[in-house]
């Protein structure tokens, strides 16, 4: 084929796809990232695993192997963001002794991202609380707990912004109601605020003004109270907000073999997830991002 006439063909072919409401970059394949969430939630000052004669849980648990598996599944994919959902302190003696420093370290070791606040870590009170702060190297964050008048003010952050690969995660966390489960004496001027209403905010500031791309909740409010159906918990934030894309919980202990999905205000998914307690388990949740920024995403339970 001579030159000219080659040139004048495909001079229409591409006229004809750009007709048809296509063009030549529409067959371009979008590539996705891949972000792998891990959480653990309630750990309890668990560093060992269970002994070998334990009736329930048998070898299961322990620091050690869950850093193990978090490494390998590093290795595999190295954007990888790990949270806790709140419960760090109070179950063993190491707490008792190290009053949380141990807890700390090891988290730190295993480069923890980001954790929020549950009702046992005021078990030693608030000023117990921020005396182990030096030892994480990770941030805490808590939405709708208002420290301005104590001595965590400015230490715990509403929200963290993570950018993995590109890849923009808005974080924000919530705490259970601690009038009446937790001493006033521990928490002193902590104030709690509403879940939804602040939930409902930290969400549009996410994902609308900070143009997050995966907005999560970490949560200790509690998965789902079925004798209190009026308690707020996840399931219920999940269906009365909008904006979020994955809440990891944690307060009541719920083991799931893989995510709840709920449908929001809006109609579109969420994935609710929460992995028992004392460090039995290991959540992991795989976001897919596409160039033009559409997000899928699957979840399991790891068994440590």
């Amino acid at each position: 084929m001579k030159r000219r006439t080659f040139i004048k063909n495909t001079a229409a072919s591409s006229a004809l796809l750009t007709l048809s409401g296509l063009s030549l970059t529409s067959f371009t394949t979008l590539k996705s990232k891949h972000i792998t969430i891990l959480h653990t939630n309630d750990v309890h000052s668990y560093i060992d695993p269970f002994p070998a004669d334990h009736p329930r849980n048998a070898n299961m648990g322990g620091v050690v192997r869950r850093a193990a598996l978090i490494e390998n599944i590093r290795k595999e994919n190295p954007n990888v963001v790990l949270l806790d959902a709140g419960d760090i302190f109070q179950g063993t003696p190491y707490f008792n002794y190290y009053g949380g420093e141990l807890e700390f370290k090891l988290m730190s070791m295993m480069k923890y991202d980001v954790a929020t606040i549950g009702n046992h870590d005021f078990d030693n009170g608030i000023d117990g609380l921020y005396a182990q702060l030096p030892h994480a190297k990770f941030d805490f964050i808590s939405s709708n707990y208002d420290f301005t008048n104590t001595i965590l003010n400015s230490h715990v952050k509403p929200y963290k912004i993570l950018n993995i690969a590109g890849v923009s995660i808005g974080i924000f966390g919530l705490g259970v109601q601690l009038d009446g489960l937790v001493d006033k004496k521990n928490y002193k001027e902590t104030r709690y605020n509403d879940p939804i209403e602040v939930a409902t905010d930290m969400a549009r500031i996410l994902k609308h003004d900070k143009k997050c791309d995966i907005v999560i909740c970490l949560s200790h409010i509690g998965f789902q109270y079925k004798d209190f159906p009026q308690r707020v918990c996840d399931v219920m934030l999940a269906k009365k907000t909008k904006d979020i894309d994955l809440i990891i919980g944690g307060h009541t202990h719920t083991f799931l073999d893989k995510p709840v999905i709920e449908k929001n205000l809006e109609g579109k998914e969420v994935l609710i997830n929460q992995v028992g307690c004392y460090g039995l388990n290991l959540g992991r949740i795989d976001f897919f991002v596409s160039d033009d920024k559409k997000v899928t995403s699957n979840g399991k339970t790891i068994i440590v």
